[in-house]
């Protein structure tokens, strides 16, 4: 299949970086390189476009994408928690913009042989990377039936959590669980069937929370968002665009800290820590898309873009 992804909030996230023709961008999860694609065409001579993903897949289809634009687009395979040595390895010190666009792109949850998606029987994999020794099916059979209600109430948020969990360690007592069809199947008899009836797809959520669990995405945001805001030039820009609830809370209270930076106790009059901001929230509130963009692209429904501009001050 080719790797196509729709972009989400394009217009809005290119307008968001501000960009500068003779800059340097990242585009921490490349995908098919949608956004990377109009970054480049603002960029001059002197400007660099720097895409990582640590999907081969993405890697090849950005790479043919970006072609025309010669050494001004460089790709990495790699995971964009690495950035610092990324940007290190490339004699890159400090960029004018970052761009993630977190989650499951169109081409991973369409290759049904990725095991994605809930909708085709395949194999239990869910890795962004391939190369990774560990899989869906292993967390599925491997883990303890606490484990599993942990990962699914708190990534899943699903209130049949409990439920879910049992489910699956009974069935697994029959034999090993290897596909999404019997993963699926599984989940839906969890479920209650008045649950079943509102909600979408019963096994949505819990699919979710395995991926997330694998891929360790919540995880990796949290702990690079402060690197990240740290490499931006004066004026750079960090745009953000998450899917779900526990994304765009992370994005949001990272955000806020790096404005909020003083340490001081609550009842000290005056601050003397002297940590200054890192910079500015630029969007008071996501901007979220168009009713427009939803018509053409429905998998854009619950995206959020958030906007962080370094300030260093003296």
């Amino acid at each position: 299949m080719e790797f196509m992804h729709k972009s989400v909030l394009l217009d809005e996230t290119i307008e968001g970086l501000n960009i500068r023709p003779d800059g340097i961008y990242v585009d921490g999860t490349l995908g098919g390189a949608g956004h990377s694609y109009h970054i480049c065409e603002r960029l001059g001579q002197d400007g660099k476009l720097i895409g990582i993903d640590q999907d081969g897949d993405a890697v090849s289809a950005a790479a043919a994408r970006l072609e025309p634009f010669g050494d001004r687009a460089v790709i990495v395979r790699d995971n964009y928690s690495n950035i610092g040595k990324v940007l290190s390895e490339l004699g890159i010190q400090s960029v004018d913009g970052i761009l993630l666009d977190i989650g499951v792109s169109s081409y991973q949850l369409d290759a049904s042989e990725r095991g994605f998606t809930y909708k085709e029987d395949a194999p239990l994999d869910m890795r962004m990377d391939r190369r990774m020794g560990m899989t869906a099916e292993d967390i599925v059979n491997d883990y303890s039936e606490a484990e599993l209600c942990r990962v699914i109430r708190d990534y899943g948020e699903d209130r049949f959590a409990g439920n879910i969990a049992r489910h699956i360690v009974r069935a697994r007592q029959d034999g090993r669980i290897t596909t999404t069809g019997r993963l699926a199947d599984i989940i839906r008899t969890a479920i209650p069937a008045k649950a079943r009836a509102v909600g979408g797809h019963p096994a949505k959520r819990t699919f979710q929370a395995i991926r997330i669990e694998l891929n360790r995405e919540l995880e990796v945001l949290e702990n690079t968002i402060d690197e990240m805001i740290e490499l931006l030039n004066d004026g750079g820009r960090l745009c953000i665009i998450t899917f779900h609830s526990l994304e765009d809370r992370i994005v949001k209270n990272k955000f806020r800290d790096n404005v909020n930076t003083c340490v001081c106790p609550p009842d000290f009059p005056v601050c003397v820590c002297n940590r200054k901001p890192k910079g500015e929230v630029i969007t008071r509130k996501p901007i979220v898309p168009t009713d427009k963009e939803l018509e053409e692209n429905k998998r854009a429904k619950s995206a959020k873009l958030r906007i962080f501009e370094r300030r260093i001050f003296l």
